[in-house]
C-alpha cells in the first residue's frame, strides 16, 4: 500500500486576510472556492508548486494554531521573495537547525504556523 499526497486543512476566519496572506504574500494560487450558499463559510483550495492547502472557515474543520513544515528547494530565495513584498504583518528570519535544515517560519493571520524548510547537505 502506498500513501498519496497530503493536503492539510487550516482554519481561517476572514477571506480578505486569507487572500492577502496566502495569495498576495506567499504566492499561492486559488484552485477552487466553495460555499454552500452565499454568505456561508468559505472553503478554498490553494496551491504553489507541489504544496496544496485547504483553508476553511467552517467550525470543526480544523483548529487554529496548527503547525506544518513545507519543503522548498531554496528557502533563502523564498525569504528574499517575501522580504521584497510590502506585508506589514510578518518579518521572517532564517534559522539553522540541529537536524540539518534551514528553516523560515511565518504565522498566518489565524495563528497557524508554516515553516518552510530546505535540507542542508553535510
Amino acid at each position: 500500500m502506498q500513501f498519496g499526497k497530503t493536503t492539510p486543512i487550516l482554519r481561517s476566519f476572514d477571506e480578505a486576510k486569507a487572500r492577502a496572506f496566502y495569495l498576495e504574500y506567499l504566492g499561492f494560487s486559488v484552485v477552487f472556492v466553495h460555499r454552500f450558499e452565499p454568505g456561508l463559510p468559505l472553503y478554498m483550495g490553494i496551491v504553489r508548486g507541489d504544496c496544496s492547502l485547504h483553508l476553511s472557515e467552517h467550525h470543526g474543520d480544523a483548529t487554529p494554531g496548527a503547525s506544518m513544515r513545507i519543503e522548498v528547494s531554496d528557502v533563502d530565495a523564498l525569504l528574499a521573495e517575501l522580504q521584497a513584498k510590502d506585508y506589514a504583518h510578518a518579518r521572517p528570519q532564517l534559522q539553522a537547525t540541529p537536524w540539518h535544515t534551514r528553516d523560515m517560519t511565518v504565522a498566518d493571520p489565524f495563528g497557524n504556523r508554516l515553516t518552510f524548510t530546505t535540507a542542508i547537505s553535510n
